[in-house]
C-alpha cells in the first residue's frame, strides 16, 4: 500500500494527531482521528451498529481544507471526475 500524505491537524504538536491520507493504489481515503467519546458513539448507534472492524472517530473542522484536497486527489485517482 502506498499512502499519499495530505496533512495533519495544524493545531497540534505534529506527533499524535488527526491525519489524512489517500491510498495511492485504491484511491480510498484513510483517516487517523481521535476516538469518539461514549456519548457520540451512542448517538451513532441509533442508526445502526459499529462492527468490530470499524471505529467512530472525530476529525476537527479546521482540517476540512486538507480533506477537500484529499477528496480531489482520490476522485482523480479513481477516475470519478
Amino acid at each position: 500500500m502506498s499512502l499519499l500524505f495530505f496533512g495533519k491537524d495544524p493545531n497540534t504538536n505534529g506527533d499524535d494527531c488527526p491525519t489524512v491520507w489517500v491510498d495511492g493504489r485504491t484511491a480510498d481515503m484513510v483517516f487517523q482521528g481521535c476516538k469518539a467519546d461514549e456519548q457520540t458513539e451512542a448517538e451513532c448507534l441509533t442508526v445502526g451498529h459499529i462492527p468490530d472492524t470499524e471505529a467512530v472517530i472525530r476529525i476537527p473542522a479546521r482540517m476540512v481544507p486538507l480533506i477537500r484536497k484529499a477528496c480531489d486527489a482520490a476522485e482523480q485517482r479513481a477516475g470519478i471526475l
